[in-house]
């Protein structure tokens, strides 16, 4: 692994200093404020561009009758360029850090649970699903809700880091132990 002084160029680094990126989002919430006049936030676009892929699957009636799909419907806005931006924007670091790969399951999942494709990729969609869903129920996702809402010093937003971080903790500790003991130690 090459050191950031060998890197040529920031972009080209497959990490980045934490400090730097956070200085960086909040430079973009500020920016995202003045430009749009709204929080920045990603899950609502989410919604809506789920609710149009599967208006083929279901019927565009189906959809447009649901109360929660009315309300958060698709649109092109701000949010929906954000959404293909993250996407854009992770696939391009990922291609000039030279770190881009296909990998169904992580070595730390292998090591603790085993190689299986199948259960690797049912526990990210079922984690995906869960996380989804605690973000609609909170009416709010890590950037709109916890972001955000921190940076306006919203109660909620401080509420939504803490409760976040604890039960991220505690997944961890849950699926993952206190981690291996060391031989010798």
């Amino acid at each position: 692994m090459s050191s950031p002084e060998s890197t040529p160029c920031l972009l080209q680094r497959a990490r980045w200093n934490p400090y730097g990126v956070g200085a960086g989002i909040g430079l973009l919430c500020w920016a995202v404020f003045y430009f749009v006049d709204k929080p920045l936030g990603v899950t609502t676009a989410l919604t809506g561009l789920a609710g149009a892929c599967a208006s083929p699957l279901v019927g565009g009636d189906v959809i447009t009758a649901n109360a929660y799909f009315k309300q958060h419907g698709f649109k092109w806005d701000y949010g929906m360029l954000f959404l293909g931006g993250i996407g854009l924007g992770g696939l391009l670091s990922a291609l000039l850090a030279r770190s881009w790969r296909v990998e169904t399951v992580p070595e730390v999942w292998r090591a603790r649970f085993g190689p299986s494709t199948a259960r690797s990729l049912g526990a990210a969609f079922l984690g995906g699903v869960l996380i989804m869903f605690g973000a609609r129920l909170a009416d709010g996702c890590t950037s709109g809700n916890g972001i955000s809402g921190s940076l306006q010093l919203a109660v909620g937003g401080w509420t939504f880091f803490l409760t976040l971080f604890a039960s991220g903790i505690a997944t961890c500790l849950v699926l993952f132990g206190r981690g291996r003991k060391e031989s010798g130690s």
